[in-house]
């Protein structure tokens, strides 16, 4: 699959370029003891205008026996950027507008964030509405993503959750994912996985 690239898109979203777009496809969750159920679930991956980030947003959803939604198990949204000192061309924080024009005008001007084992490093919040955030590190190297965290927020109402990994991957131009988690007491292990192909 040839991933295009918008003419419009930032360039340090380059080389995240083959994620952006929506997917929808099911998937299998369990953790420890409790059984492997399926679930359906929507990504996206967006890029707003001029912005060197990418919104995600991702809703998983039990089925009923006709495949159809049954009810929302999550919803999740967050940041997803390549890992550099903020400076006067970045706007922020808050609302506060960049005072200088950013260096970084083509994609070749991003190649200095590569790292020498040729992969850029990302960072990655998301939030989850059972009292939990996540701020993920991470590479992107070609068509995969890998992140990893163990800095969780929690509020004082939610389960347990100590850490988690995440892992993205373009197979035969379907988004395959696989998620390992920490929590309720339990070590490491693995969560839920699925294989979304591209609608939009």
């Amino acid at each position: 699959m040839v991933t295009e690239i918008p003419t419009d898109l930032a360039p340090e979203l380059v080389p995240l370029a083959w994620v952006i777009g929506s997917w929808e496809g099911v998937g299998v969750v369990g953790y420890a003891d409790a059984p492997d159920t399926q679930f359906g679930q929507r990504i996206d991956f967006v890029a707003p205008v001029g912005a060197p980030f990418l919104h995600y947003t991702a809703q998983a959803y039990t089925l009923d026996d006709d495949g159809k939604i049954d009810k929302t198990l999550t919803m999740e949204t967050g940041i997803w950027q390549l890992v550099r000192k903020r400076e006067a061309h970045d706007a922020g924080p808050g609302l506060m507008v960049p005072t200088a024009d950013t260096p970084f005008t083509t994609a070749d001007s991003v190649e200095k964030l590569r790292g020498d084992d040729d992969a850029f490093e990302l960072e990655v919040s998301i939030v989850q509405p059972h009292g939990i955030m996540e701020l993920y590190t991470g590479r992107v190297k070609g068509p995969r993503i890998d992140l990893a965290t163990d800095l969780v927020a929690r509020t004082t109402t939610s389960k347990e959750y100590k850490s988690s990994t995440r892992m993205y991957g373009l197979v035969e131009g379907d988004l395959l994912w696989a998620w390992d988690m920490a929590a309720l007491g339990n070590p490491l292990g693995s969560h839920a996985s699925a294989r979304l192909k591209k609608v939009a």
